[in-house]
């Protein structure tokens, strides 16, 4: 089996429209909606970072500004705080932006689905392993390592392209893309299993498994020439989940059931609940926050 390079590229797809969150998300990107007191994309690049991940690469798009000057210095803002000598808030402000850490961008022109905005990153990425993470899929990995950190641990292992996935309803198979798969061990509590498809919203009849794919991947460089060359899906798309099944031909892809909660930020739904989550774990809030919600309506 071929040995990879330790993974050190991280890809945040973030050139949608938000539209489920709209108006909200008529001038602000999704990415940057605050759960408690951070933006889902800090989430997702701390996560990457506590997984040894120095190269932050975002696939942007119109009106995705924002994002870039949140991971850049704030000059202006730094310099007001210290005049007024609030030092804790400038230590705050300082320390957002993991030390080491490298940010590029790249444009995705037009609304072509998961797998090319993948594509769009390839000249960054270059002939390398990389994760892709979703700040969408916000997940609180509580005691355990971060969710990124426990993948790339496995990686280490199987030096092969993993998936993030969890149990779903069968019912709600339709709304995922489901993973067939077989334990490569029969370890108790063993989370990592050899797939052997991948369809993309199933029908619940005809959903092979409840086993799901979330917003965590580590893809091996030859997905790339898969996505390159596979046929423009639903929507006339570029479908991440195509080409996987089509680099399922030619390597081993395993399936992680990662240790954590994974919250549907995409979702209005999904979001209030991890905001809910989030902020009763706060130091600063958590205690009167759960006071507030258990007072009787």
């Amino acid at each position: 089996m071929k040995k990879y390079p330790r993974i050190t590229k991280a890809v945040f797809p973030v050139a949608g429209l938000g539209t489920r969150f709209l108006p909200a998300t008529k001038a602000s990107p999704k990415e940057m909606l605050p759960v408690v007191d951070k933006p889902l994309i800090q989430y997702a690049v701390e996560e990457a970072a506590a997984a040894g991940i120095t190269e932050m690469i975002f696939v942007t798009g119109r009106g995705k500004r924002t994002i870039e000057d949140h991971f850049d210095k704030a000059y202006e803002l730094e310099a007001e705080l210290a005049g007024k000598g609030k030092s804790k808030l400038l230590q705050q402000v300082r320390s957002m932006l993991p030390a080491g850490v490298q940010y590029a961008y790249v444009r995705q022109s037009e609304a072509l689905g998961l797998g090319h905005a993948v594509l769009c990153a390839k000249s960054l990425v270059g002939d390398q392993p990389f994760a892709v993470i979703l700040a969408d899929d916000l997940i609180d990995a509580g005691e355990h390592a971060p969710v990124m950190k426990q993948m790339v641990d496995e990686y280490e292992k199987q030096h092969c392209s993993i998936l993030g996935v969890v149990n779903v309803e069968r019912h709600e198979t339709s709304s995922y893309g489901i993973v067939a798969s077989a334990p490569i061990s029969k370890k108790a509590g063993e989370r990592v299993s050899k797939m052997s498809a991948i369809v993309e919203k199933p029908k619940p009849e005809n959903a092979p498994s409840t086993l799901s794919v979330v917003g965590r991947y580590i893809l091996t460089p030859e997905i790339f020439a898969q996505l390159e060359n596979i046929q423009r899906g639903a929507g006339g798309e570029i479908q991440l989940t195509d080409g996987i099944a089509s680099l399922m031909r030619q390597q081993p892809v395993f399936a992680y059931e990662f240790a954590g909660t994974r919250y549907d930020c995409g979702s209005k739904l999904g979001y209030l609940q991890a905001t809910v989550a989030l902020g009763l774990k706060h130091p600063e809030v958590g205690k009167a926050f759960a006071k507030f919600l258990a007072r009787k309506p």
